[in-house]
């Protein structure tokens, strides 16, 4: 059968005992029985299946946010009402990281998990544009914040049991750009929507679309989905409860870099694109919605092109490289917004933005994927990770905006930069090459 998504590693030597070092548990692969083991071989229904899937998902998720604050505003709600609503989403889906990934651990049914996710944000949405009052819209937005932190989990756990820990590189690629694509389709489809109808229009659009993604879900078969891969269980000649203990996993050296490395990035990301929007509404009032529209559309076009070859990158050069590159491109952006004072070479400095989206997009789940296979907890590693990368990016807006306004945006923006920085050194010295350590089968020799 013609492999969609690149060729995995010899099997004979890819799948040889090794282990990670740096302190962490040894991932051993055993001999591959009678020299061969079978990759996962997902049907083509099944893999354009989750391409839609995460199309659509991505048009249903950007109904919310900025649209969100315009749509209330036009209901005539206070600016401290909308900014409450939007702070309980905020921490709903920064407490639900951890909770969120555990229950797609313990799911039998990845795809009922993520079709129940979908079906509640469609409601949420309809829930805003029916009855835009305080008590329905902060259930609203806290189921849709609840839900959300299940759905990230769960594409990964589909993506994994699909195509197993050989095949994830470009396939989590290809899930990025597809995302991209969505998120691009999905703001623009909006927006015309907003402009030419009313603000409530976004709100049932996005409900609307919450039927094709169910039916793209649907076409994913169910049977090709591992759930013991899903999860990053690996079959054992006996049970090791410490190599599938929460603690073991919560106690990983390499978790815990990555973790604190993605902290950082989003610490020094976060505020960049909100801090150079005032920028330059400051100072080209007139153009200054085209140009972030612009802003936000070059790095979705850079992530959309560039990603499935970042996937195959991972595989060919390791993780380390990739992650570097993108701390690099980060960094660089944030010195470029402190010294660019043109409004039109500040989008071009967006590309920038788009290799760190694009390095990052695939990296993260690839990663933790790398270091949390065989524990039986991927997807609470993936809470582990998206919770730091809550608190950086809550964190992020807050002491830019206050720097910017004690000693103005350039050093708000150098002080992005340094943070970036600083998690370039983090991966550079502290954190260890992942790529090859999961084991697609642990059974006994």
């Amino acid at each position: 059968m013609v492999r969609l998504f690149g060729q995995p590693p010899d099997p004979i030597d890819d799948h040889r005992s090794r282990a990670t070092g740096h302190g962490d548990r040894p991932v051993l692969s055993p001999k591959p029985k009678a020299g061969v083991i079978d990759p996962p071989a997902p049907s083509r229904e099944s893999l354009r299946g989750l391409d839609w899937f995460i199309f659509f998902l991505a048009d249903v998720q950007t109904g919310f946010g900025p649209f969100i604050a315009v749509y209330l505003t036009t209901q005539k709600w206070t600016q401290v009402e909308i900014g409450f609503v939007l702070s309980i989403g905020g921490l709903v889906g920064l407490i639900g990281q951890m909770p969120g990934g555990a229950i797609v651990d313990f799911a039998r049914s990845e795809r009922l998990v993520a079709s129940l996710a979908v079906a509640t944000i469609g409601t949420s949405a309809l829930a805003y544009a029916a009855w835009p009052i305080l008590p329905v819209v902060l259930t609203a937005a806290t189921l849709h914040a609840a839900a959300s932190c299940v759905l990230g989990p769960a594409i990964a756990a589909i993506t994994l049991g699909l195509v197993g820990p050989l095949g994830i590189g470009e396939r989590f690629g290809r899930n990025a750009r597809f995302a991209a694509l969505g998120n691009g389709t999905a703001a623009a489809v909006m927006g015309t929507c907003g402009y030419l109808l009313s603000s409530r229009s976004v709100f049932l659009v996005t409900a609307a679309l919450a039927i094709p993604a169910l039916f793209s879900l649907a076409r994913i078969r169910e049977r090709e989905i591992d759930a013991a891969r899903a999860h990053g269980t690996v079959p054992r000649a006996a049970p090791d409860a410490k190599s599938t203990s929460v603690l073991d996993l919560l106690r990983q050296r390499t978790l815990l870099i990555f973790a604190g490395s993605i902290l950082l990035l989003q610490l020094a990301n976060g505020a960049m694109l909100p801090l150079m929007a005032g920028v330059v509404t400051t100072r080209s009032s007139r153009w200054a919605p085209v140009l972030i529209a612009a802003c936000i559309i070059v790095p979705q076009a850079i992530v959309a092109l560039t990603s499935p070859s970042i996937g195959r990158k991972a595989q060919q050069w390791g993780r380390r490289p990739l992650l570097l590159i993108g701390f690099a491109a980060l960094a660089i952006r944030g010195v470029m917004f402190a010294t660019v004072s043109d409004p039109y070479l500040l989008v071009a400095v967006q590309v920038f933005d788009g290799i760190t989206a694009a390095v990052f997009s695939v990296m993260i789940p690839l990663i933790v994927a790398d270091v949390a296979f065989g524990s039986g907890h991927f997807n609470l590693a993936q809470g582990i990770v998206g919770t730091a990368t809550g608190i950086g990016a809550s964190l992020s807006t807050v002491l830019a905006g206050y720097v910017s306004d004690e000693f103005g945006s350039s050093v708000a923006f150098t002080g992005l930069a340094v943070v970036a920085t600083a998690g370039l050194a983090m991966i550079w010295f502290a954190m260890p090459e992942t790529r090859g350590t999961p084991a697609p089968d642990a059974a006994a020799d």
